[in-house]
């Protein structure tokens, strides 16, 4: 499969990237220039009548925004705002609101997954700005929007950016597409408001502030009612396959190794759509699979399925703010700035 192996070129440096090398200082000129260009005004940039968050980063493939979309969502809610998200809905063509209930098939997994765990408004278009617009319109009482993805979206104007890095896949080779996983240069991140690292930390912080995510699991979970749990003893006990359609499987294999799980693994697409046919062979055995995966096989009649809901936990790396009050901080001078400059 061609993006097998990209995803594997991009981690290593040879001969294939030496002749990918002037695609990729072709598309490093191109980026800059739109970016340039949307900053001197050539390009229009929409502002939203609230603060917008964009939680982003510069490379391809998952690196673990979503949980973090939902706990910044959550932290928020507490903290006394309304927040409402925005989504492009991968490989969707629908746009609108997005509950607990809608088709992951229609809108997309991540935007149903966000819906159900934030309790949020939710609101999916590939054009950011036309979105925030019409989730506030449905929704007068939102007072902050937390875009999902987008950190290369410049014409949607942002209060506050987020990068998340995940080291080393996220980073790789440290080239830009094609001859590595980045959209932008590794130097986009002095630029961000917040950095937030999923993966290994950097030997040097990149960033004054600075945050490690880490996920805390939860009890396994019904894919049939999303309610029921069971226990690691009942599943060690089981012939264990564990699927995973997620853009880097390993990982939610590995958290599997640490439990003493011993299963046989699965790696599928990332945004895999599942079908009967998937399970068709799996007969007699449990099955283990993401929470990502399991808001698209809750219809399927699949029975033994178990999902492992995660949720997001920050560290500060090399000072002592927690994320949500840096944020909060951010928002109140937006706000303040908002209201000036409206006088």
């Amino acid at each position: 499969m061609l993006r097998t192996w990209f995803e594997r070129q991009w981690q290593i440096t040879g001969w294939a990237q030496c002749l990918l090398l002037p695609l990729s200082w072709l598309f490093a000129l191109l980026a800059a220039s739109r970016r340039c260009c949307y900053q001197m005004g050539l390009f229009s940039s929409q502002t939203l009548p609230v603060p917008v968050i964009v939680v982003g980063n510069v490379s391809v493939g998952g690196v673990g925004k979503t949980p973090l979309v939902i706990y910044l969502a959550q932290q928020l809610r507490a903290a006394g705002y309304m927040p409402g998200i925005l989504s492009r809905g991968y490989g969707s063509q629908y746009t609108g609101e997005v509950t607990p209930a809608s088709q992951p098939a229609l809108v997309g997994d991540e935007p149903v997954l966000i819906a159900r765990r934030s309790g949020c408004p939710v609101w999916v278009n590939p054009l950011r700005a036309a979105g925030g617009l019409a989730l506030l319109n449905a929704h007068p009482a939102v007072n902050v929007l937390i875009c999902d993805d987008g950190l290369q979206h410049y014409a949607l104007q942002r209060d506050i950016e987020i990068a998340v890095v995940q080291r080393p896949l996220g980073v790789g080779n440290g080239r830009l597409l094609p001859a590595g996983p980045l959209r932008e240069p590794l130097g986009r991140l002095h630029a961000v408001d917040i950095v937030v690292e999923t993966g290994q930390l950097p030997a040097v912080p990149s960033h004054a502030a600075s945050y490690q995510l880490e996920l805390r699991a939860g009890g396994w979970t019904s894919v049939t009612d999303f309610a029921t749990e069971t226990t690691q003893a009942y599943l060690r006990a089981k012939p264990l396959v564990a699927m995973a359609g997620i853009g880097h499987p390993k990982r939610f294999f590995d958290v599997l190794t640490s439990m003493g799980l011993d299963c046989e693994q699965q790696a599928l697409a990332d945004h895999h759509a599942y079908t009967q046919a998937d399970f068709m062979a799996l007969r007699g055995k449990t099955i283990l699979m993401t929470e990502k995966d399991a808001v698209k096989c809750q219809q399927l009649g699949v029975d033994d399925a178990w999902y492992l809901p995660v949720s997001a936990e920050l560290k500060p790396i090399g000072h002592n703010q927690p994320l949500t009050h840096y944020v909060v901080e951010q928002l109140q001078q937006s706000m303040q700035q908002r209201k000036g400059s409206m006088k």
